[in-house]
């Protein structure tokens, strides 16, 4: 018999019902992979920066990882275009079983891809190029999944059965950290040379498992039920963005809820790494560890405020985490600073630095093609800082100022190496945090209330987007403001952040960036977004 048939008999429906744990564990596991995949980059961005971008200074070449790394966010709306049109016309199943192979073939690739010491500038563009296509893949993925499980769902749970596909997201990044962690373990001083590439390499075996499993999987009912019925969309993408009515929710869902929810699961899960490594100077393995520690403590939140937003609706759930993110990220990282690196926390309250200079004699210093030279006096003493991660403010002297450097009392006048060490060594700074003084659970609990506050945002975000779609332009409509959410204002957090950070001397000030979006995020949502709990998701 074929789905087609099973689609216009009740038990066969019932039975698709009662098999919703197969569909919740087959549309997670793959998903789950498939984060694991594209979040290997995020994890090996330093490593990748040596790598791949060895022929400009650190700082730009750190700035261009994180901009590969954006990339494979810059083309997920487009793969959510390609992908969620394909997905609508023919089918979930086989468009997001396509995905899986896109992403786990791409991945594989950069995992066998020449070092810019061995190809030159082809590197870091086939680097690029093999993101992109990782991109594309997620950007089908994700409306896939968390549409055909919210499909699969009885009445009532759909936000408690799509919050294990929001859980996969979380436990592909552990699962990205832990094999980063086993493969520096096990080949020591070489993970840097040929080491990094195994956990690319493994996931050809993540790719095998997840493919069959899909395989396996029934059209989705609500899908089937549909086209019987000959009501499937001809045009899905004009329907979805070339009407009003329906681009009027796709805007309202991307900046009522995806833009904010985007960032705050990036600072919670990327950016606190960043912070943590460039500039508290964290060991990056005890960086990785609490990271992981903190993941496992925190993953099942996702799956309770999908479970809550089942009981007291979507929108207050998700307005809390955006209340919470705007309220208290600027206090969760001055805590962070304190509780992790606290003699560099001390040393700049007893002994602040400050830069000043005549702003025309320093300049912002990215370089995208690595010819541009940093040589003034003010580009020294800023180049000198950060390389030493160590927080400084700048102060605008008069045109023609000579620049001047203070470290607490210590005045230096113009770019004197030697002395800037010696003043930064007796104010305390140090070269790196001392693990024996980071205070380990205190830090573990603030990444934890970070990623509880991403959960309120993406625990319940799955049946949302499901809900406030037809059937027949599903895939498509909550697929792209989903992506161009995560992909544009949440992949962005990294760079944009970073960039703020190197040009201010403010470790903090890269906080703007996410606290202004979920600020406008929560104010949209509070004024325009409708709550969709008790939506008849069949509606074609």
């Amino acid at each position: 018999m074929s789905e087609h048939a099973h689609s216009l008999n009740p038990s066969v429906d019932d039975a698709v019902a009662k098999g919703s744990q197969k569909v919740i564990f087959a549309s997670s596991l793959g998903t789950v992979f498939e984060w694991y995949d594209f979040f290997l980059y995020g994890a090996l961005a330093a490593v990748i920066s040596k790598q791949f971008f060895a022929g400009v200074n650190d700082t730009t070449a750190f700035i261009f990882a994180l901009m590969a790394f954006a990339a494979g966010f810059v083309v997920r709306p487009f793969g959510a275009l390609v992908f969620g049109r394909l997905g609508d016309m023919i089918g979930r199943k086989y468009t997001f079983l396509a995905t899986i192979v896109l992403m786990g073939m791409a991945t594989f690739a950069v995992g066998l891809l020449p070092n810019y010491a061995s190809i030159g500038i082809a590197a870091p563009i086939i680097l690029v190029a093999l993101r992109m296509l990782q991109g594309l893949a997620l950007g089908g993925e994700y409306g896939g999944a968390a549409t055909y499980v919210a499909e699969h769902a009885p009445q009532g749970k759909r936000g408690l059965h799509t919050s294990w596909i929001q859980s996969t997201a979380t436990l592909g990044l552990l699962l990205s950290l832990l094999v980063v962690l086993a493969c520096r373990y096990f080949t020591g001083d070489q993970f840097e040379v040929w080491g990094w590439r195994l956990p690319f390499l493994l996931s050809i075996v993540l790719l095998g498992i997840s493919t069959w499993i899909r395989m396996s999987l029934h059209e989705s009912p609500a899908f089937l039920r549909m086209k019987e019925e000959g009501k499937a969309s001809k045009a899905p993408i004009r329907e979805s963005f070339g009407k009003w009515e329906n681009l009027k929710v796709v805007l309202i869902a991307l900046f009522s809820i995806n833009a904010g929810q985007a960032v705050t699961f990036y600072a919670a899960q990327f950016y606190v790494l960043f912070f943590l490594t460039q500039f508290l100077k964290m060991d990056p393995a005890l960086a990785n560890s609490l990271l992981i520690i903190s993941v496992v403590i925190g993953a099942p939140m996702f799956i309770f405020f999908g479970w809550l937003s089942d009981k007291v609706g979507r929108k207050p759930v998700l307005m809390l985490g955006l209340l919470l993110a705007t309220l208290l990220y600027f206090p969760i990282f001055k805590a962070l600073a304190h509780y992790a690196n606290p003699a560099i926390d001390q040393a700049s309250r007893q002994a602040p630095i400050s830069v000043t200079a005549d702003p025309a004699t320093c300049t912002f210093q990215f370089d995208p093609v690595g010819k541009a030279r940093f040589d003034s006096p003010c580009d020294k003493v800023k180049t000198f800082l950060v390389k030493q991660g160590l927080p400084y403010s700048s102060v605008a002297a008069p045109a023609g100022s000579p620049v001047q450097v203070s470290v607490g009392e210590v005045k230096i006048d113009g770019f004197d190496e030697a002395a800037l060490r010696d003043a930064v060594t007796l104010a305390g700074y140090p070269q790196q945090a001392d693990s024996q003084n980071v205070n380990k659970p205190m830090v573990v609990l603030l990444i934890v209330a970070l990623i509880l506050i991403a959960a309120m945002c993406y625990g319940p975000l799955a049946a949302l987007m499901v809900e406030l779609f037809p059937t027949r332009i599903r895939y498509t409509s909550m697929s792209l403001p989903y992506h161009i959410g995560n992909g544009w204002f949440g992949g962005f957090l990294p760079t944009v952040s970073f960039a703020l950070v190197v040009y201010t001397g403010d470790i903090f000030y890269g906080l703007w960036y996410p606290v202004l979006i979920t600020g406008v995020s929560l104010i949209v949502g509070m004024l325009c977004l409708r709550e969709t709990r008790n939506v008849d998701i069949d509606q074609v």
